[in-house]
């Protein structure tokens, strides 16, 4: 989607001006996977239009191949607007990405690629993206690339049960799970990292984000803590995406997994201080 937000820290009603970003929960993974030294791609559906175009160049500025990307000229990008300290607003009903379908899943160019990263928003959408999902796992599986899974649950998006069970299926396809402990404790009262852990045993890495408490990483039989960092925050929205593009990146690299939380805590750090979601310039107050 394209992204909204004051160039200023403050309210959206009160700004003289504005910032005009890419955002979404993968592209800011990949962004920042980028920025650490990676190949990364990118795929989804952008309305062919000026923010499209805009959202695609934006990426391709910060080393995403979005070659595999497709311009719809029946459906707009998604649009959404930051106003920070009062949520989120979204405009993407109907958008080019909401119809991404198990079609769309055939057009991705999986060679040389060592991990899919997706999204449980994407599940959300519409019941044609929800089976892109799933056959772009299955494509994964078969190539034997590894299999990435943010949870990131959006109460906005569906209904709390129907969400508990798509997301609990969804999380145990993963070979990598991210989750934030509050999201875990909404969706399947499981109010700790152990709790979590005992939920999905079977997923060989699972890391448990807590806020600004810290991370733990579940890795086998291996129960590893990082502390976060401690920064001025501008605004939250994309710290969670940062910090899985900062593991990820450190995984890629052959870190050992306490590093691979420290990288994580390193990138929502610095995207905590910024009104971008992955990439931003670093604003004043």
């Amino acid at each position: 989607m394209a992204m909204i937000a004051p160039a200023r820290a403050g309210r959206v009603e009160e700004a003289d001006a504005f910032l005009i970003d890419a955002g979404g929960a993968e592209s800011n993974v990949a962004a920042h996977v980028a920025a650490l030294g990676h190949e990364t791609r990118w795929f989804s559906r952008l309305g062919d239009d000026a923010l499209g175009r805009r959202v695609a160049r934006q990426l391709a500025s910060r080393g995403i191949d979005v070659s595999d990307v497709v311009f719809d000229r029946r459906h707009p990008t998604g649009l959404y607007v930051k106003d920070p300290g009062r949520g989120v607003i979204y405009h993407r009903s109907g958008s080019a990405a909401s119809l991404l379908s198990a079609a769309d899943a055939e057009r991705v160019d999986l060679d040389g690629v060592a991990v899919m990263h997706v999204s449980g928003i994407t599940a959300a959408l519409s019941s044609s993206a929800a089976d892109f999902l799933d056959r772009m796992i299955r494509r994964a599986r078969r190539a034997d690339v590894t299999v990435s899974i943010d949870v990131n649950h959006r109460a906005v998006l569906w209904a709390p049960g129907r969400a508990a069970a798509a997301l609990d299926a969804l999380a145990r396809q993963a070979d990598i799970l991210f989750a934030g402990r509050d999201e875990a404790e909404f969706l399947w009262a499981t109010p700790t990292a152990q709790d979590v852990r005992r939920r999905f045993p079977e997923v060989p890495e699972l890391v448990v984000k807590d806020g600004d408490i810290g991370a733990t990483a579940f890795v086998g039989d291996r129960e590893v803590f990082e502390p976060s960092e401690r920064v001025d925050v501008v605004d939250v929205v994309g710290a969670g995406d940062a910090f899985a593009g900062g593991y990820l990146a450190a995984r890629l690299s052959g870190a050992a997994v306490a590093d691979r939380l420290r990288s994580g805590h390193a990138r929502a750090a610095f995207t905590l201080t910024t009104m971008g979601d992955s990439i931003g310039e670093r604003i004043t107050r």
